[in-house]
């Protein structure tokens, strides 16, 4: 490279206005170095399918319907779809357009101001930690899956080596009765499989002493890894195939048990509990807050894989029809995802002659619990068991596609030179660490550690990420020049709503989450057992962790600077010079001539002139010329 510009500098020549850096022919250009083709999707839908499989997870089944009947039945969504305007949707577009308009994922983004790297840093941090307890989920739903495929659930009686004295089959001892069945000091013989069979949690005596791995746990982690890795072996090029299938599939099912669902007896006794409106509930702020926790949490935002997915558009991708699809489709399945749910909770209820909200559960105490318990209530059980769980495999793959992905993009975005040509091996490299690290959560007690995993690692560290973000874009970047950025890539400015969102509305509205999430803290528990005060410390340091990444960040960018601290914090503040779109065609305005190798002033200019044909996107970049030069020599 020393020797390449020596000769520049001894040989100045002017280059062809036209001349591209892949099409240098024999001089200079053709003897520069290129990184690897980053890659786009290959089809259409594969864009829109993979944020539809990222957001619909596993969140939207087992989460939204039961937040919903304790927070005011049918009146929870009056705030779950303003919560939904003012953070959800300007968030998950603001998301998309940093990802589209840079074609660089949530490390290299940073470009847009070094300063606040640690953000991105940070992001990959938390993501990496979601991912490692994530797929143990997955591992879970593998067991139930296979323990499916038999002529009689293993959950349904009690008589097995893992039941206990207190295991009672509430079905038959409620027809036995014929009336109101008492299950105090009773258990169902699905939570003792859960507990006993799967987790075999007896053998651990608390987090401090997880015990004997389980095998077969183990293998189910291994499985779940493999099949993670062989879907994103290519990228995006062969992950955005798979979620034609993950993320579509999911809803043959969830409508296939809604209207088994809805046909059961004692169905509209579980819908009536789920959507009875309580606009009582309205006047608390706790449910506003769980409202915005059940928007943040279910679309996603945060956690790079929408920057990530974005990043592999074209640059003229209409994300912001993209943005209310996928938004309001996730709305949309949350709500009939809890009638599929709460019908089926509904009919268990009036089986076994107990109220609705005895059985009514969230999170893996419905998953794995109380639905596989309802489904040996309803003929060909193993069925419905196998199509349930089926869909929760699903459901998990598509978000788990988005966090390792979101991983390999950061990183070879930073080594393009290197790693790119080898992602391959990165992304095998990087599962098989992560399947190492996940080892403590196949042991006997690793669902103590998947607990203090869940409750830690994400909530606080991804509410000071989209914080510091939109910080970012609406004071330091300025809503002004990234709604022109935006106009370069659609041809029009987002309006009054997305502006006001990014300035105003959702920065203090995450601000408010922040604050209550910290004021309302409770140690983690599970069950009847309280985690040891050296595990909650823990538990806070690996929430904490992340966040310190953004001040060590900021001390590092400004030491690459030079002058005084005021000098360098302004270099440090203001965008990279090569930040802007990735391809030269797309550079207009001030991000003219700042790629490497770049030779045409305007290279989309003299194109036009030469070749003619200006649509409509050409025509728009003609007028942000302009106003961008003039807005650059204002800041100057």
């Amino acid at each position: 490279m020393k020797r390449l510009q020596a000769d520049h500098l001894l040989e100045p020549s002017a280059p062809d206005l036209l001349l591209s850096p892949s099409e240098g022919g024999d001089g200079l250009l053709s003897e520069l170095e290129y990184p690897a083709d980053r890659g786009n999707w290959t089809g259409k839908l594969d864009f829109l399918l993979s944020c539809i499989g990222y957001c619909v997870g596993l969140g939207n089944v087992w989460r939204f319907p039961y937040r919903t009947y304790v927070n005011g039945g049918g009146a929870f969504l009056i705030p779950y779809f303003i919560m939904l305007a003012i953070c959800g949707i300007p968030i998950f577009f603001m998301e998309l357009s940093l990802g589209q308009f840079s074609s660089l994922g949530p490390l290299a983004v940073w470009k847009i101001s070094p300063f606040f790297k640690g953000v991105g840093v940070g992001t990959i941090l938390i993501v990496s930690l979601v991912a490692i307890y994530y797929n143990m989920i997955i591992a879970y739903v593998l067991f139930y899956l296979f323990s499916s495929l038999t002529s009689d659930l293993p959950w349904e009686h009690c008589g097995n080596w893992w039941n206990t004295e207190r295991c009672l089959d509430h079905k038959a001892a409620a027809n036995r009765s014929g009336y109101g069945l008492n299950t105090t000091g009773t258990v169902s013989p699905s939570e003792e499989y859960w507990s006993r069979r799967v987790l075999h949690i007896q053998g651990s005596s608390g987090v401090g002493h997880p015990g004997a791995v389980r095998w077969n746990l183990c293998l189910c982690l291994l499985l779940s890894w493999v099949i993670v890795y062989l879907c994103i072996l290519k990228g995006v090029k062969s992950s955005g195939k798979v979620v034609y299938f993950t993320a579509t599939f999911p809803y043959v099912i969830l409508l296939m048990l809604l209207v088994r669902g809805v046909t059961l007896d004692g169905a509209w006794l579980g819908i009536k509990f789920y959507l009875t409106p309580q606009f009582d509930h309205l006047l608390t702020s706790k449910v506003w807050i769980e409202a915005a926790l059940q928007i943040f949490y279910s679309l996603g935002v945060g956690f790079g894989g929408l920057l990530t997915f974005a990043s592999y558009n074209t640059f003229h991708q209409n994300i912001y029809r993209d943005t209310f699809i996928v938004t309001l489709g996730n709305a949309f399945t949350s709500i009939l995802a809890g009638f599929a749910i709460f019908s089926v909770l509904g009919y268990m209820s009036q089986e076994l002659g107990v109220p609705v909200n005895q059985v009514a559960q969230a999170g893996p105490g419905l998953a794995f619990v109380v639905y596989p318990q309802a489904m040996t209530m309803l003929p060909l059980a193993p069925l419905w068991s196998f199509l349930f769980f089926f869909m929760l495999l699903t459901l998990g793959l598509d978000s788990q596609f988005a966090f390792m992905e979101t991983i390999v993009t950061a990183v070879t975005d930073e080594f393009p030179y290197f790693l790119r040509p080898r992602k391959a091996l990165l992304s095998a490299c990087v599962s098989i660490a992560m399947f190492l690290m996940g080892l403590i959560l196949t042991t006997e007690g690793g669902m103590y550690w998947l607990v203090l995993f869940d409750d830690y690692s994400a909530g606080f560290g991804v509410m000071v990420v989209v914080i510091t973000s939109c910080f970012v874009i609406s004071q330091i970047y300025s809503v002004q020049r990234f709604s022109r950025d935006i106009r370069m890539m659609l041809g029009f400015e987002p309006g009054v709503y997305f502006t006001t969102c990014w300035r105003f509305l959702s920065p203090f509205t995450m601000v408010a989450l922040l604050v209550y999430s910290i004021v309302k803290y409770q140690p983690s528990e599970y069950g009847t057992y309280k985690f040891p005060r050296w595990a909650e410390v823990l538990g806070i340091l690996m929430g904490l962790f992340p966040c310190l990444m953004v001040p060590a960040g900021m001390g590092l960018a400004l030491l690459r600077e030079e002058g005084t601290f005021m000098q360098r914090l302004r270099q440090a503040i203001r965008p990279a010079p090569d930040w802007g779109p990735a391809l030269e065609e797309n550079r207009t305005g001030i991000y003219v001539n700042t790629l490497a190798g770049c030779q045409s002033p305007r290279p989309l200019m003299v194109h036009m002139r030469k070749y003619g044909g200006v649509t409509s996107y050409e025509n728009t970049a003609m007028e942000l010329d302009k106003e961008m030069e003039e807005d650059e020599e204002s800041t100057i």
